[in-house]
C-alpha cells in the first residue's frame, strides 16, 4: 500500500489516548490522518508490549485503525549488532500484525565502521521474508552530514525515503526540506521522499504553528506525496497547538467549484439560450444600453437574437472578474462573423446562487 497524505509516528502507544483503540481512531480521523506509523520493535526486542505479562498492546490498535481505512505502518529502531535477529523479529512482527508497511529507523549506530555488511545482511534477509511489503528508510535529513551511514544498502531495497527533517534550534523548515530532497536526488538510488517533521520540544526549542504550515506547504511545492510528524505521544501532551495545526491542514484540498461567471461563459459559448436561462431566476431582470427585459421567455429571446443577429457564430472570452458573495463584475471580449466586442463590461447580482439582475454594456465593432 502506498503512503500518501499526512500522518503521525507513535512511539509508546499507551501514551497516546491512553492506548484506547477507539480514541486513537477518533483522534486520527478528526485530524484527517491517512496513515499512522507505530513502533513495533527496538533492536532484537518487540516494542509496545508488556514483557512481564507478554501482552501485546498493538493488535487492537492496528485492527481498529485499519477498519477505519487508515494505513498502519510499523517502525523499528535497528542497531546492526545482530542484523539477522533484528530481521527475523521485523518479519515476525510485521506479519503477525498484518501491517501495511515497514519502516527502518537507522541512526547513529549505523554510522560506526563496518556497518555496510550489517545493513546488507539485514536488508537481504528482511526482503526475503517480506518480498512484497512496502518499506521505507527513516534516517537523517542531510546525507552529506553522515557519509558513513550505508545509504545505498538500505535504499536499494526500500520503496520510500522518510528523512527526519528536524529543524531543531531554528525555524526554517522550507530550506531544510529543499536541501534534504536535493541531496537525496543526487544519490543512487533515489526513492520518493516522504519527510518527517518535528512535533516535540527539546532544550527550550519547539516548532511553531508557522513552521508546521511552512513544512506542509514546502512539501506540496516539491510535489511530495505525503508528510508525517514525530511523535503523537509528545505532541498531544506538550504541543496541542502543533497537533491542531497538523490536524487542520488540508493535504488534498478539494477542487474549487466553478463560479457562476465560469458557468455563464460556458453557457455563452454553447450558444444555447436555454442553458443560459437556467442560470437566472425565473423573474430575473437583464438591462442593456438598448432595453431591459425580464423573465425567462424574454431572456431566451434576447440571447437568441444575440447569437443569430448581433453576434452570429460567436465565441466569448472572459478577461477579468472581481467581486464575491452575491455580486460579480466581469469584462469580456467576443469574436463573430459580424464583428467583434473589445469592451464588454457586466455586473450581476445573485440570489440563492442564481442571477437576479444583470447589467450589460458592450459595443460591436464591424
Amino acid at each position: 500500500m502506498s503512503i500518501e497524505g499526512k500522518g503521525f509516528f507513535i512511539w509508546k502507544v499507551r501514551d497516546c489516548e491512553g492506548g484506547d483503540p477507539a480514541k486513537i481512531v477518533a483522534a486520527a480521523k478528526a485530524s484527517g490522518f491517512t496513515n499512522v506509523l507505530i513502533k513495533i520493535a527496538d533492536g532484537q526486542y518487540a516494542y509496545n508490549t508488556d514483557r512481564k505479562s507478554n501482552v501485546d498492546f498493538l493488535p487492537p490498535v492496528v485492527d481498529a485503525l485499519k477498519k477505519a481505512g487508515i494505513s498502519v505502518w510499523g517502525w523499528h529502531y535497528v542497531y546492526g549488532y545482530n542484523p539477522a535477529a533484528e530481521a527475523v523479529l521485523a518479519v515476525k512482527r510485521t506479519t503477525e500484525l498484518a501491517l501495511d508497511g515497514y519502516v527502518i529507523d537507522a541512526e547513529i549506530e549505523y554510522t560506526q565502521p563496518g556497518r555496510i555488511n550489517a545493513a546488507r545482511a539485514f536488508m537481504d534477509r528482511i526482503r526475503r521474508g517480506l518480498p512484497n511489503l512496502p518499506m521505507a528508510l527513516s534516517s537523517y535529513r542531510f546525507p552529506s552530514y553522515h557519509p558513513r551511514l550505508p545509504w545505498k544498502e538500505f535504499l536499494d531495497k526500500v520503496d520510500y525515503n522518510m528523512p527526519q527533517v528536524y529543524w531543531e534550534k531554528a525555524h526554517n523548515p522550507e530550506p531544510q526540506l529543499k536541501r534534504t530532497v536535493r541531496e537525496f536526488e543526487a544519490k543512487t538510488p533515489f526513492r520518493p521522499v516522504i519527510p518527517t517533521g518535528p512535533a516535540y520540544q527539546v532544550g527550550g526549542w519547539k516548532p511553531t504553528v508557522e513552521d508546521t504550515n511552512q513544512f506542509f506547504e514546502s512539501a506540496k511545492t516539491l510535489n511530495l506525496k505525503g508528510a508525517n510528524f514525530f511523535s503523537w505521544d509528545e505532541c498531544r501532551r506538550d504541543l496541542p497547538a502543533i497537533w491542531d495545526a497538523v490536524g487542520t491542514y488540508i493535504w488534498n484540498k478539494p477542487a474549487a467549484l466553478p463560479d457562476i461567471v465560469d458557468d455563464y461563459f460556458s453557457a455563452l459559448n454553447s450558444r444555447d439560450p436555454k442553458k443560459i436561462d437556467s442560470l437566472y431566476l425565473p423573474d430575473a431582470v437583464h438591462i442593456t444600453f438598448v432595453k431591459a427585459v425580464q423573465g425567462s421567455e424574454a431572456l431566451r429571446s434576447w440571447y437568441t437574437n444575440l447569437f443569430t443577429q448581433v453576434l452570429p457564430e460567436s465565441s466569448f472570452k472572459l478577461t477579468s472578474v472581481s467581486g464575491k458573495g452575491n455580486s460579480r463584475h466581469f469584462t469580456w471580449t467576443a469574436q463573430s462573423t459580424k464583428g467583434q466586442v473589445n469592451n464588454g463590461s457586466d455586473t450581476i447580482g445573485l440570489l440563492d446562487g442564481k442571477i437576479a439582475y444583470h447589467y450589460s454594456y458592450f459595443h460591436v465593432s464591424r
